[in-house]
């Protein structure tokens, strides 16, 4: 299984994963011209992507959903509540399919399992992705670490997992104080400190983490691989995903 981050940020989320002859991007957060511009750079093409699954309704997940659906005929995979809260945003869509949280479907050569996540959305999720026995998580935008989290992430061989902010950054940056707490709330994201405790704990299986959705404002790269370091040690390999772009690809041996 290969995989590689076209972008990650508040600013536009897309993954690519290859499994087998299946193609799929989570998440379409970035414009249709560029998630085709990027995946060219790594000679993959938006042409032969066969789904993009959608983890929640919010923009920086689902701005380029509906013209990279109508460009490229490419299958839209969500949950009812999902498809219903984005419908203004995505437009008209004919290729629709539908997935339950909690519940597992197959596309192509890739088995998918959907876990709920507590995150203030209308119906989130995140994700492993299973090919010829290997797992890829897809954890972000998770509210706050829970248990089906934990159970998800001592069971797969690599994974995207969120590290959204640095405490010392979020509370005493530019927010206003409401955004600070939603964000470091239940329903918002994970810390470079939840993250590195949660995989030290959790995380043992793990042949490679990649850092994921870090703020723009309240992060940076540096800071948090430092604290992944600083926490779980250097022998786990740990890459931080660009906000801006492509990163490179990464293999789930």
């Amino acid at each position: 299984m290969l995989t590689f981050s076209l972008q990650s940020g508040s600013c536009g989320n897309a993954i690519y994963v290859e499994a087998g002859d299946t193609r799929l991007l989570f998440d379409a957060g970035i414009s249709a011209k560029r998630i085709a511009e990027r995946l060219a750079q790594h000679g993959r093409s938006a042409a032969d992507c066969d789904a993009v699954i959608l983890s929640h309704e919010h923009s920086d997940h689902i701005s380029g959903v509906g013209p990279l659906h109508r460009k490229f005929n490419i299958p839209v995979y969500a949950t009812d509540r999902t498809m219903r809260a984005a419908r203004a945003k995505v437009g008209k869509l004919h290729r629709v399919h539908r997935f339950e949280r909690g519940a597992s479907f197959t596309i192509g050569d890739a088995t998918i399992h959907a876990i709920p996540t507590p995150h203030d959305a209308a119906d989130g999720s995140c994700f492993i992705v299973e090919h010829d026995g290997k797992r890829l998580g897809i954890f972000t935008d998770l509210g706050h670490p829970f248990a089906a989290l934990a159970d998800a992430l001592a069971g797969v061989d690599a994974a995207y997992l969120e590290s959204n902010y640095d405490d010392d950054m979020l509370w005493n940056g530019p927010y206003p104080q409401f955004l600070k707490q939603r964000i470091a709330g239940d329903n918002g994201h994970l810390s470079n400190d939840d993250a590195a405790g949660f995989n030290a704990r959790h995380g043992r299986r793990l042949q490679w983490l990649a850092l994921a959705h870090l703020s723009e404002h309240n992060n940076a790269p540096e800071i948090a691989l430092d604290t992944h370091r600083r926490i779980i040690g250097k022998s786990l390999h740990c890459v931080a995903c660009s906000r801006t772009t492509v990163g490179n690809v990464l293999e789930v041996a």
